[in-house]
């Protein structure tokens, strides 16, 4: 499941995650703000992510879809988890993804905040 949060900055697209999200949960939900802000020109990206109980394919092949077409729009992504292998794994590939990459721990969302809307 995917929630939109309410009250980002201008600018920050905020979402929470949890359970296994499925393609439906991704193009329903995160896709139309996604394309939204690369098409105003940039992304500021925060996740929260409290339990994971893991991605379809297809919300994969979506996931990867929008990263490529618009690449450049990519500006910041903040993942905030307590989860420590997403943490592992944002450290060592963040430098693949488009835009600036940093993980926070839960009780630092507003530090989150604050760092994506920079």
């Amino acid at each position: 499941m995917i929630k939109k949060l309410e009250g980002m900055p201008s600018g920050v697209i905020g979402f929470e995650a949890s359970g296994k999200l499925s393609a439906e949960d991704y193009r329903d939900t995160v896709l139309p703000a996604l394309v939204e802000a690369a098409q105003a020109g940039e992304v500021r990206f925060l996740i929260v992510v409290r339990d994971f109980g893991g991605m379809s394919g297809g919300a994969l092949w979506q996931d990867l879809k929008v990263g490529v077409e618009h690449l450049r729009a990519w500006k910041r992504i903040a993942l905030v988890t307590d989860i420590e292998w997403m943490t592992h794994v944002t450290s060592l590939f963040g430098w693949m993804t488009p835009g600036e990459t940093r993980t926070f721990p839960v009780d630092k969302r507003d530090a989150a905040v604050t760092w994506v809307s920079g």
